[in-house]
């Protein structure tokens, strides 16, 4: 016998889970389907002064690109920054172009295990402070 904890929705640490899940969800659409776009939902005025729900496409920057060497270079972003993965280092240098989409969904797994919370929680500003002890 256990006792029951509710789960709370109000969790700071799996909401930034689940963002960069959904990012890399994202991503790792792209990857498999480089003619997929994502699309968002807007509300525009129409001509006739009604407003109306219009799908649009997003512009996502892909997250993996070639550096001066040639090699395929793959970042995990969290916001506009590139997640530090170990210290001083926050890129993932692979094979080839085809190695992203493996490599993307090892990453979710490791986020849906926690693996990089403490990674998140310093790019979204939210790591404790040291305090001086007086």
């Amino acid at each position: 016998m256990i006792a029951y904890e509710r789960a709370s929705s109000n969790d700071p640490k799996l909401k930034r889970r689940c963002k960069l899940l959904e990012k890399l969800t994202e991503q790792k659409r792209i990857a498999e389907d480089r003619s997929y776009q994502p699309t968002a939902f807007r509300w525009v005025d129409g001509e006739d002064g009604e407003r109306k729900r219009i799908e649009v496409r997003k512009h996502v920057k892909q997250w993996w690109g070639k550096d001066a060497s040639g090699n395929t270079v793959l970042t995990v972003r969290y916001g506009s920054k590139p997640l530090e993965l170990a210290k001083g280092k926050q890129a993932i240098k692979l094979a080839s172009d085809a190695d992203v989409a493996k490599t993307l969904h090892m990453i979710a797994e490791a986020v849906e295990a926690g693996e990089l919370d403490d990674a998140i929680a310093q790019q979204a500003g939210t790591a404790k402070l040291k305090t001086k002890a007086t």
